[in-house]
């Protein structure tokens, strides 16, 4: 099982980008499985209860922390992935962050501050439903957002976003290195299923908050935007860091790839309970005694 898990994960993960091309990857690709969206349930809860018991290891040992990063166009079923692959988490152990526009505050700072501010702690797995790869990707789309980050103009040059990229790289490099696994997921949706989706929002009264007329304005800058993150994903795209380019087009397989990645990447710390040692052995064995007494 072991195995066939770990065969399907190395078709979606990229930990080397100098030859990445998004076109290779399908969003309703299923990696040749023979899977039912009626059996995802039952597969889905057990990848769950897999990452509660690494979770808890990992909470109890306080020595790594492991960072999600979650990208994609919009309604590629970020939110709900989040919500379904950490259900059974401890509250106590998760530190969630959605990035919006940033604020005044975090405007007169770099553009990697505010998610600096934001990293789990030692024992905690952080969540970022976007995060500084927005700096690369709708600021790319959209330029005049950098007229808002006073940046000094001879600074706003043509190399910018590589100049970025290379920024993101090295700082996440440097997050591996003081014991922050990073993992990034691109949920990767086509322009027929988010036009479909869209319109259940629109359709389905239940679902009308979900709305923006603003993602409808950005399908017009859809190939833009696929370039973009094939930029990003060449360049960020390392075996201490990597990419899961994970079909989106089928919500179902989308979590259960998410939580076999996420899973697989704690099953490789060797996680444990903290051991105790000889002394504080023979404390506990004395408040025993002392508790039955």
């Amino acid at each position: 099982m072991e195995k066939r898990i770990e065969s399907v994960l190395s078709r979606f993960r990229v930990e080397d980008g100098r030859d990445f091309r998004l076109k290779d990857h399908k969003p309703d690709e299923l990696a040749g499985l023979d899977i039912k969206k009626s059996e995802a349930p039952a597969l889905l809860k057990r990848g769950v209860d897999f990452l509660s018991t690494q979770q808890d290891m990992l909470y109890a040992q306080d020595r790594w922390s492991v960072l999600c990063i979650f990208q994609a166009m919009d309604a590629a079923g970020k939110d709900g992935a989040i919500k379904h692959v950490f259900s059974g988490v401890n509250p106590q152990g998760c530190h969630v962050v959605s990035f919006k526009a940033p604020t005044a505050n975090e405007l007169d700072h770099d553009f990697l501050w505010r998610h600096s501010t934001a990293l789990p702690s030692r024992g905690q797995i952080g969540i970022h439903n976007r995060s500084w790869y927005e700096e690369v990707l709708v600021a790319r789309i959209h330029p005049a957002i950098l007229d808002s980050q006073k940046l000094p103009p001879r600074l706003r040059t043509e190399k910018i976003w590589e100049q970025r990229l290379e920024d993101i790289a090295a700082y996440e490099r440097y997050l591996g290195r003081q014991g922050t696994v990073v993992l990034k997921f691109f949920l990767n949706i086509s322009k027929d299923e988010q036009r479909w989706r869209f319109l259940q929002r629109i359709e389905e009264p239940e679902k009308n908050w979900k709305f923006n007329a603003g993602d409808v304005r950005e399908r017009a800058h859809w190939d833009a935007y696929q370039d973009a993150y094939e930029q990003a994903i060449r360049a960020t795209a390392t075996p201490e860091a990597p990419w899961y380019v994970v079909p989106a087009d089928r919500k179902w397989f989308t979590r259960l790839v998410v939580v076999a990645a996420i899973g697989r990447a704690l099953e490789q710390l060797e996680l444990h309970y903290p051991r105790v040692t000889e002394e504080e052995r023979r404390a506990l064995i004395q408040a025993g005694e002392e508790l039955r007494a």
